[in-house]
């Protein structure tokens, strides 16, 4: 939750990132099995929503500015690893990523619409924009090397 003063603004959640974004993964520069071993050194941005009856100007992308800073620590807190990067998609059908791009997120590309459980190899839902966000100078080589 993020709050002004007393009074709540914006609310985010994180989860796991994804096991496999082809754009991503070649983003990042890493193979199937290291892909595998390291995939808990990222965060996934599930949800951001700004509340309705706020209007502040560049809030958004100063939140995600923010976060930046304060995520590493949560996530080691919590999960008791670092995090090296986060990601999140943004449904082009609904949402510029307007906020994404302001907050120098790089744009990755686009999923397959397939999906995680996916069994057919053909889209079953709306493709969507990847973004990242290298937490970390050097995240490359940590999510290639591993932090052990």
């Amino acid at each position: 939750m993020v709050f002004v003063g007393k009074r709540p603004v914006a609310c985010l959640a994180f989860s796991s990132a994804p096991r496999h974004i082809g754009c991503r993964d070649k983003f990042i520069g890493w193979d199937a099995q290291t892909r595998k071993k390291n995939l808990s050194l990222m965060a996934y941005n599930t949800r951001f929503l700004i509340l309705p009856w706020v209007n502040i100007k560049f809030l958004a992308s100063h939140i995600l500015g923010q976060i930046a800073g304060i995520l590493p620590q949560d996530w080691q807190s919590l999960y008791n690893h670092p995090v090296y990067y986060v990601e999140t998609f943004v449904d082009t059908d609904r949402f510029n990523g307007t906020c994404y791009k302001a907050a120098n997120w790089i744009y990755l590309g686009k999923t397959t619409g397939r999906g995680k459980n996916d069994h057919t190899g053909k889209p079953n839902r709306s493709l969507k924009a990847v973004y990242g966000y290298p937490l970390v100078r050097d995240f490359r080589d940590k999510l290639a090397g591993g932090w052990i």
